[in-house]
């Protein structure tokens, strides 16, 4: 599926038996390293028509008096930000630009239920997908369907690209990558040139960040690349009605859609038009008509965002971050449309020329830039569509984690049942929450089966694609990949030789096999169960370590308690019993109590504050921020397990003191710890060693689990190709931003840190990388605007000189709003 085919207006492109005319692409519903190599030829066919310019990605003026809260675009009542202003010599670039060859759906695929010949492919448009027809069909007809009036199910296809004609399809494709990047470099060489003059943080250092990514395609292709070719996601909508006519009594369709987006679920409303359609008229002509609909679907106007915009958006709920984006979106689009109709680009827009064009379209801001709005319009009916702007690798669809954690928090919080002991799954002991135990599960690549017997298959694989999500923080990768939000007995084989895979099934008969998984979640009934027949875990260097450590402070503190016998004493006492308590956690065995050295890894306090937050009705994205921070704590700890036991991490990559350049430039110099021993770390931050060896071996086993792990390497990869995507380098902001927050430091101390911040965070590029150091809901920006109270006032002055230049930022003026009266006055 290296490209997508264009529909052919007069060929029959929708027979299952294959046509001339294409080549059928060999897909699978299993990762490539389970399954043999598919002797299928890819197909070819003609270059796709570019998409045009209709009229659901604005808003008719008609339609102006139903959204009161979004005026129509005016440059003349649309206050633009300083920052936004002087951002204009630079050209954003769209998501999914509307030239682009890339279909938003590929295939749809419409699937029956037959008395004699069970579930048989009805229609594949605008071409076959597969030569496994009776392969779709059994997903898109999932067990039990005939029984419920209406199922959702969703799973994914991988691409074979061991046949000849796939892997020549694949390298043209990264040639034409390849050609686009030299072309745009190119281009923003010359721009710069033309640009010297502006000032150092205008939006030519966001597009630095941009060049590192592709045109063409969404922002999930380019985070999976290194995983291999993209998944092709797929809709399924079944629907059964009764018909005495039949033998059965009832008709079972389904119809599905296949795109590369994972966020396949803003088609629903169009499924459920189209497979009523297709029950009142079953030919191609209604596949055809939805497949061009969709296709014409235009998002153009949706910007690309950089990395670390992405990130700050997502941890963001303010509805108007980057609105300054989708304005000059607009202010682009309208320039374009002005040099179409031979109009000076500064004239007023066409809809207010004269009254005979007050019927032109008028474009109109998001309400909410997390969501961009367009419409579709299918059988003459305007379909709203709500696409995210900002999605995190692993986020597949729409799912509810705060469903997924009542699901399995409401039992275990009434009636508690013990976990057989395991190393990697109950890193608290017998009583481990469940939603801890299915995290380490992920994190430590188990087999895991979703069970809901008697339930939708739309259950269990929402509960699959909230689990990935959960683990993957938006920062792990490798889950989505080895995910099957709906499988059924026939594929056991299959799913055998997929390792650490992540499952969702109806058929009690997986309950009665725990040969085929590792933890088992009953959805209807909220337990979860650990198998017995689970492959046991080694003793690694890191587990020995840390019982050499413990055994060595415990002689230690032996000795201490019965020579000293004054102050200091009970303190060594304490941090000796807590490394001994912190390893038997590590280690699976029980915790010594609730009280201070009772969670040494800090799951039930993380727990508690989740569960907290839901009662609190925080809502999804609060929760979400939740284990993105947990997720990336988890990863700054692995890397300090590593660097503690085998002297060095892959986790982490900076500049050491030794090699950091000096003298060339003030600025850098400043914030280099080559130059400042005072800024020397990296890492976490612990407020003494003792709290690091309790932590540290309370997480050991979970560690070493996920150190022989697919989403460990592919995260080493991630954060090296982060790293050069940094604009600063010499400085680790999280260390320095923790020591603030965590140690109390003296008053030189904290001035060392505070004039480096100043003067490494000035462009752009590194106020959006600093921002993702202080999301809102750690503070915000409140422990650096403390140093507006300093006792030196150059730290002062410079202090005051950054919080401007992050008051005028597109994003950091929320920020800004978010400081307290007191330190604004300041």
């Amino acid at each position: 599926m290296a490209s997508t085919l264009a529909h052919r207006p007069g060929t029959n492109s929708t027979s299952t038996s294959g046509s001339s005319g294409y080549r059928r692409g060999s897909v699978s519903s299993f990762p490539p390293q389970s399954r043999s190599p598919s002797h299928t030829s890819a197909r070819d066919g003609p270059t796709p028509t570019p998409r045009g310019f209709p009229p659901h990605s604005v808003r008719d003026s008609n339609d102006s008096s139903n959204s009161p809260s979004t005026p129509p675009h005016d440059s003349s009542t649309h206050a633009l930000k300083p920052a936004a202003a002087r951002q204009r010599n630079r050209r954003l670039r769209s998501q999914y630009p509307a030239d682009s060859s890339e279909k938003h759906v590929e295939y749809i695929l419409v699937a029956s239920f037959d008395i004699d010949r069970g579930s048989v492919m009805e229609h594949q448009y605008p071409s076959p997908i597969s030569g496994d027809e009776h392969m779709l069909a059994a997903l898109m007809l999932p067990d039990q369907a005939h029984v419920r009036s209406q199922d959702w199910t969703i799973f994914f296809l991988h691409k074979d690209t061991t046949t000849e004609e796939g892997a020549e399809e694949e390298a043209e494709k990264q040639e034409e990558k390849a050609q686009r990047r030299r072309r745009r470099r190119a281009k923003a060489s010359r721009d710069d040139t033309d640009t010297q003059g502006d000032e150092a943080w205008s939006f030519g250092d966001t597009d630095t960040l941009n060049d590192n990514e592709d045109d063409s395609g969404s922002d999930e292709e380019d985070d999976g690349r290194p995983e291999g070719p993209p998944l092709i996601y797929v809709l399924n909508l079944v629907n059964t009605k009764q018909d005495n006519t039949v033998k059965r009594g009832a008709v079972v369709k389904a119809m599905a859609i296949c795109t590369r987006h994972s966020f396949l679920h803003i088609y629903k409303p169009l499924l459920l038009l189209a497979l009523e359609e297709y029950f009142r008229a079953p030919v191609p002509e209604t596949l055809a008509s939805l497949y061009n609909a969709v296709n014409a679907m235009d998002l153009s106007l949706m910007p690309r965002l950089s990395l670390f915009e992405r990130f700050i958006l997502q941890a963001s709920d303010a509805k108007d971050l980057f609105i300054e984006k989708f304005d000059q979106m607009i202010q682009q689009r309208m320039a374009e449309d002005a040099s179409r109709n031979s109009l000076p680009s500064d004239d007023p827009p066409p809809q207010v020329l004269s009254p005979s064009k007050s019927s032109h379209k008028r474009y109109a801001l998001p309400r909410d830039t997390h969501e961009f709005e367009s419409r579709v319009l299918y059988n003459s009916v305007p379909v709203p569509i709500k696409v995210p702007t900002s999605l995190s690798p692993e986020t597949v669809g729409d799912f509810s984690l705060i469903k997924l954690i009542q699901a399995f928090s409401t039992p275990h919080s009434v009636s508690p049942v013990a976990f057989p002991h395991h190393p990697h799954l109950t890193t608290s002991g017998p009583y481990t929450h469940p939603i801890i135990v299915l995290i380490n599960a992920l994190l430590t690549q188990k087999r895991i089966v979703f069970l809901g017997h008697n339930q939708p298959s739309g259950s269990v694989a929402e509960a699959v694609l909230a689990a990935c999500a959960l683990a993957s923080g938006g920062l792990l990768r490798g889950f989505t990949r080895h995910a099957f939000p709906y499988t059924d007995l026939t594929k056991i084989d299959h799913l055998q030789k997929v390792p650490g895979f992540i499952a969702g099934v109806t058929n009690p008969a997986f309950a009665n096999k725990p040969e085929w998984w590792d933890l088992l979640c009953d959805v209807p009934s909220g337990r979860m169960k650990i198998s017995p027949k689970i492959e046991g875990v080694p003793v690694t260097e890191g587990l020995l370590f840390f019982q050499q450590q413990s055994s060595t402070a415990s002689q230690t503190g032996a000795m201490g308690a019965s020579t000293a016998g004054g102050a200091a004493g009970p303190s060594i006492h304490g941090a000796i019993t807590a490394a001994g308590v912190s390893l038997s956690a590590g280690l699976g065995g029980s915790v010594g109590g609730p009280g201070l050295f009772g969670d040494p890894t800090g799951d039930n306090a993380f727990m508690a504050s989740l569960l907290d937050s839901i009662n609190q009705r925080h809502g999804e994205s609060a929760i979400r921020s939740k284990f993105r921070l947990w997720v990336l704590k988890f990863t700054r700890l692995a890397a300090a397990f590593e660097e503690c036991v085998y002297g060095a991490s892959a986790l982490y990559i900076g500049t050491t003191a030794a090699s950091s350049p000096s003298g060339k430039n003030p600025k850098s110099d400043a914030a280099n710890p080559g130059t400042n021993p005072a800024l020397e770390g990296h890492g976490y931050v612990w407020p003494d060693s003792a709290s690091k060896t309790r932590e540290l071996a309370g997480n050991a086993s979970r560690i070493e689990g996920w150190r022989s792990t697919r989403s460990y390497y592919t995260f080493i990869t991630d954060h090296a190709s982060l790293y050069e995507r940094r604009p600063i380098k010499t400085l680790d902001l999280h260390h320095q931003h923790d020591r603030l927050r965590f140690l109390k430091m003296p008053p030189a101390a904290s001035a060392d840190i505070y004039l480096a911040l100043c003067a490494a965070v000035a462009s752009y590029d590194e106020i959006c990388q600093f921002l993702t150091v202080v999301p809102e809901s750690g503070g915000g920006l409140f422990y650096l605007s403390l140093a507006l109270f300093h006792p030196r006032p150059d730290v002062r002055d410079k202090i005051r000189e950054l919080l401007e230049r992050i008051r005028e930022h597109e994003a950091g003026r929320l920020f800004w709003a978010g400081m307290g009266r007191f330190a604004k006055l300041a």
